[in-house]
């Protein structure tokens, strides 16, 4: 009985050796990060448990709330579906924070996936995803790759070209998004290693380099870490989401929608949140005048994602130039907010309204959908990636 005792209370050299390396680690985090320790705890409500990859029947997605004349089918269902690109014939390439990439074709173009089709496994967080001149770059934590001709190898894809592979490691804010601009340029943000810190000007900044990854340059500066962007249709200018630091309260600071005209702008963080919040730790290092203010200041801890303007024929036409983004959902509130889809209107480059435009992935404090991204089709309809859940959902519009 002794030994018995005496052995639940103490435990063995192997276990004791295990928890001392564990103490070491957390210690030497603390020592590097300063706020390695906070930056990832769960808030009071935490995030919903996912992915689920539960199959959300057609009648739930009918729950879903949008304008008159709108509604939602399920188009694919696709694992931890985030980052969204679409091939001129139409296939639809969808990144996750996994280890996989996927393509699902539409061949019959009836609005419905029939094929999901693993492009690529065993990869670190390949987020990001873009289309061009035939090939598949696909983002992940730490460089850039490229899939060729990959369209007329669907079945048996090619072994990646390295573009790149000088980004930082840090998986915190590490996820890649990638597009390509009007220029011809990819672009590549790097979000912050913490959740508020003064750090090297490779991260909290969006980058850019010529598809081949030369001339890797810096474009804009203070972002702590934007997940979606997209280029104006007619100004070519640059607008991108950012989600705001944590732990400042349920209602602030905004995430935000903001706009970079011209290279070389700075957006604020760490020293100012939201436009016009000085940070308690760091905002008496610089004012905020200093920065460029958010176009538009959105909810608090909706965790802004996925962008897109706007520009096809489908809806009505007061939507063309609107901005669609993803709202992820909350971790750092005391209540949830956010796990929606909200449109942006602009008059010129002011914005002028912002509103929810789907909602109902949260019902009752539940959580059944995490939207992503949003992605327009050729045929007008509008595409949005939930990567708790695993779906794809199709938005159309026919008038009443």
């Amino acid at each position: 009985m002794n030994a018995t005792i005496s052995s639940a209370a103490s435990p063995p050299a192997s276990s004791r050796a295990r928890r001392a390396r564990l103490a070491v680690l957390l210690l030497a985090l603390v020592a590097v990060g300063g706020y390695a320790a906070v930056t990832w705890r769960r808030g009071p409500t935490g995030p919903p448990r996912g992915p689920s990859q539960r199959q959300p029947p057609q009648e739930m997605v009918s729950k879903l709330r949008l304008p008159p004349g709108f509604s939602a089918a399920i188009f694919a269902r696709v694992p931890s579906a985030r980052s969204l690109a679409v091939s001129p014939s139409g296939t639809v390439f969808v990144g996750t924070r996994g280890d996989r990439v996927y393509a699902v074709l539409d061949a019959d173009h009836d609005g419905v996936g029939e094929r999901v089709v693993t492009l690529a496994k065993g990869l670190r967080q390949p987020n990001g995803v873009a289309f061009r001149d035939g090939a598949l770059y696909v983002g992940e934590i730490s460089r850039i790759l490229r899939y060729d001709a990959i369209e007329s190898h669907v079945d048996a894809p090619p072994a990646p070209v390295v573009v790149y592979d000088k980004l930082p490691r840090e998986e915190g804010h590490g996820w890649k998004v990638i597009h390509f601009g009007p220029d011809g340029k990819l672009y590549v943000p790097v979000g912050a290693p913490c959740n508020v810190c003064v750090s090297e000007p490779i991260y909290a900044a969006m980058h850019r380099m010529n598809a081949d990854g030369t001339g890797f340059e810096l474009f804009a500066g203070g972002i702590r870490n934007t997940v979606g962007y997209d280029w104006h249709p007619q100004t070519g200018e640059l607008w991108f989401t950012d989600n705001g630091r944590d732990y400042l309260g349920d209602d602030a600071p905004p995430d935000e929608l903001n706009r970079a005209p011209r290279a070389g702008l700075s957006f604020g963080f760490p020293y100012c949140q939201g436009g016009d919040i000085k940070d308690p730790e760091f905002g008496s290092q610089r004012p905020c005048s200093d920065f460029e203010p958010p176009a538009q200041k959105l909810g608090a801890h909706v965790a802004s994602l996925g962008m897109r303007f706007y520009s096809g024929a489908m809806f009505p036409a007061e939507y063309r130039g609107r901005i669609f983004i993803a709202e992820h959902g909350s971790w750092n509130s005391s209540k949830r907010v956010g796990y929606r889809v909200t449109m942006v209107t602009l008059d010129g480059n002011r914005a002028v309204r912002y509103e929810p435009f789907i909602e109902g992935w949260l019902a009752d404090g539940d959580v059944w959908g995490r939207p992503v991204d949003v992605q327009g089709l050729a045929d007008g309809s509008l595409l949005v990636s939930d990567d708790f859940s695993g779906t794809l959902y199709r938005i159309v519009y026919k008038a009443r």
